[in-house]
């Protein structure tokens, strides 16, 4: 999906920062005179992944980057074109958190691969800005790409035949992605309520439980609810979790030829 166009320089949508913007020059910045000093594009990523995680992207802006940095709004314009640049910088610099696993070790890829989701479903968690981003940008820099690599060369390592390993990754990476971006939300949504998940939840259930029109929701989930277990929240999403993945790698082992 297209980006919106850049409200910031009234550009038109271009592809990615990494074909054609600055990301993609070898200078970085525009041509003649200085450059401030002390700045770079790589602490101007940091300090947006900062703001990021500390305000979400509602908030974030060119001016407030700025004040953040101590310098002019213009002086960004030296190694960025617009606030989406800075956007698809950092999302790219939070994608090289991710430990990415060796396909070529000698390991059991139903490991490696349960590794890789484990690593990417704490990156959209611990960046709840982040998964709207992943839908709006090409994610082609540089560790965007090379964890793209590795899931496509942990598959092949399955032995599932061709033209079905783009159905796997899918079935795994996009199950993450959403189970994540949930736990990210949800997690933001008990900070700004001011309460810990598991007050958030008890005060939840405890709503629901109170409404006789939401009495049936309540009833078919106790079963399952019960026999999952798990005295947190964080220990009954890992459950969920790890049951769901299960599953998966046990789908992807039913197609290998055998």
């Amino acid at each position: 999906m297209a980006a919106a166009a850049d409200r910031d320089t009234k550009r038109p949508v271009r592809m990615s920062v990494w074909l054609d913007g600055k990301a993609a020059s070898s200078r970085g910045r525009r041509a003649g005179g200085d450059h401030p000093s002390g700045l770079d594009r790589n602490r101007i990523t940091e300090a947006t992944v900062r703001l990021l995680d500390a305000e979400g992207a509602e908030k974030f802006s060119m001016r407030r980057l700025a004040a953040e940095l101590n310098v002019t709004a213009m002086s960004l314009y030296w190694y960025v074109d617009s606030k989406d640049d800075l956007l698809e910088l950092a999302s790219d610099a939070a994608a090289g958190e991710v430990r990415l696993p060796d396909p070529d070790a000698d390991a059991d890829w139903r490991d490696q691969l349960r590794e890789l989701a484990q690593g990417y479903r704490a990156l959209l968690v611990r960046h709840p800005w982040l998964s709207p981003l992943v839908g709006r940008f090409l994610n082609v820099g540089p560790n965007w790409s090379a964890l793209a690599v590795c899931v496509q060369r942990l598959i092949t390592k399955t032995g599932m035949a061709p033209e079905r390993q783009a159905g796997g990754i899918a079935a795994v990476f996009q199950f993450v992605y959403g189970f994540g971006t949930i736990e990210g939300h949800f997690r933001k949504r008990c900070a700004e309520a001011g309460m810990g998940q598991d007050e958030y939840y008890t005060r939840a259930m405890g709503a629901i439980g109170g409404r006789a029109d939401l009495a049936p929701v309540m009833e078919a989930g106790r079963e399952i609810v019960e026999a999952r277990g798990g005295a947190t929240v964080d220990e009954m999403r890992d459950r969920d979790f790890t049951v769901a993945l299960d599953l998966l790698i046990a789908g992807i082992e039913a197609q290998i030829p055998r």
